[in-house]
């Protein structure tokens, strides 16, 4: 299956061990001398429509890429969730 990268940036990518969607490839870490890949870089979810930038990016090592289909890239990479501060709320005082 030959592939460039500009047909991989319009796939979307999956986590299998959750399912959720992850974003689209949006660079690859490579080893120039060596001519390996190294890592599938997915570009962070926007925040505010965009305004206020991106979140983190995800960093997937090419070890945890398990199947290329025609519209979607299959990982398995367990992420650690973040719980943000709107989900610790101080009681109330009054």
């Amino acid at each position: 299956m030959v592939n460039r990268f500009s047909t991989l940036r319009r796939k979307e990518v999956i986590n299998i061990c959750d399912g959720c969607r992850l974003g689209y490839a949006g660079d690859l870490e490579l080893k120039i001398p060596e001519g390996e890949v190294k890592a599938l870089i997915v570009l962070g979810p926007c925040r505010f429509f965009g305004l206020f930038g991106r979140g983190e990016d995800y960093y997937i090592p090419w070890d945890c890429v398990t199947r290329f289909g025609d519209d979607i890239i299959l990982v398995d990479k367990p992420f650690q969730r973040r719980d943000g501060p709107s989900s610790q709320r101080r009681p109330r005082r009054f």
